[in-house]
């Protein structure tokens, strides 16, 4: 009797016999088995072969609700087969699966950091956005200082292009995080001198619809089976098409403002950084056709932070025209 479980993404082969061998064996099924929580390249799949007693298994096996490695073994385990051309030999086994085992820390070391680096980020931003929009002397003050925009608007810029075309300077520490500081703190001036031309129900409705959607869109690339990460030709197409609408937009609103077309374009903003934000997501994740390489923390924190921070920027001129 064969179980095929096709949501565990790993084959083990049979190993040594005896009583070492058994030993050998479950501790290889033990590292195996890990990969049910963490997940390893979806060409996988896992075959448990000859279950004993199989009356055992078939009553219990539907009981189990988290298979782990010591419910496989109190149900009789007691040889394992593989296919799909992995090796042959034990010992390549046990070094693939030591492979796969450390990719797969690095990997949720690496989504920490961005995670962590990019809460930093919009903790800083969103106070920023707070400072100029509730207390009214640095409100007037930005209001009264367009030129520090355009100049923060410069080095937002410059850094930005910095950071994505240059390789070295965006993996060498301590200088990547400085570059991400100066560039975090021209992104929030920005956004915090957009936001003090808007009232502050505008600003606390965007707040909290960018949270949400932030949100949404994490907890669906956890689950989704969806890969996003070939999207990159049709979000890039999408993106031009953005900044072309942007054009026209802002040509037809200098002649008279029509607050309909405003938000239309506003949306149209909001939802193409959000197709943004679950590509960029995907990629952080991994286990997808394409993924961000663990050295790359920096790039992965700056992509989200730039679609988060959009995204709020898009809904903050929706829920302003809409209040106005």
């Amino acid at each position: 009797m064969a179980l095929l479980f096709p949501h565990l993404h790993l084959t083990v082969p049979v190993l040594a016999t005896g009583a070492k061998g058994v030993s050998t064996r479950r501790s290889a099924c033990v590292k195996a088995l890990a990969f049910l929580h963490l997940g390893c390249p979806p060409q996988y799949r896992l075959c448990l072969l000859d279950c004993l007693p199989p009356t055992q298994v078939l009553s219990e096996w539907h009981s189990l609700e988290v298979i782990t490695p010591c419910n496989i073994f109190r149900l009789g385990v007691t040889r394992i087969n593989y296919h799909l051309a992995l090796p042959n030999s034990a010992g390549e086994m046990e070094d693939f699966l030591s492979t796969q085992w450390e990719s797969t820390s690095v990997r949720h070391a690496f989504i920490r950091k961005v995670y962590l680096i990019l809460s930093a980020q919009l903790a800083v931003t969103f106070s920023v956005v707070a400072v100029f929009t509730f207390v009214d002397p640095v409100r007037m003050f930005v209001i009264s200082y367009p030129g520090i925009y355009w100049a923060s608007f410069v080095v937002y810029f410059v850094v930005y292009c910095i950071l994505i075309c240059c390789k070295e300077p965006r993996r060498r520490f301590p200088w990547n995080l400085v570059l991400l500081g100066v560039f975090t703190l021209a992104l929030s001036y920005m956004a915090g001198a957009v936001s003090s031309y808007y009232g502050t129900k505008a600003v606390f409705i965007a707040m909290g619809v960018t949270a949400l959607v932030c949100i949404a869109v994490t907890v669906f690339c956890f689950q989704t089976k969806v890969d996003f990460t070939s999207c990159g030709g049709f979000l890039c197409i999408a993106a031009v098409l953005l900044m072309i609408i942007g054009i026209v937009t802002a040509i037809v609103l200098s002649f008279q403002y029509v607050p309909w077309l405003h938000m239309l374009y506003a949306a149209i903003g909001a939802i193409v950084y959000t197709l943004f934000l679950v590509y960029n997501t995907q990629l952080l994740i991994g286990n997808r056709e394409l993924a961000i390489s663990p050295e790359e923390y920096v790039y992965g924190a700056l992509s989200l932070y730039v679609d988060i921070v959009h995204i709020f920027l898009f809904i903050l001129q929706v829920s302003g025209a809409a209040t106005e």
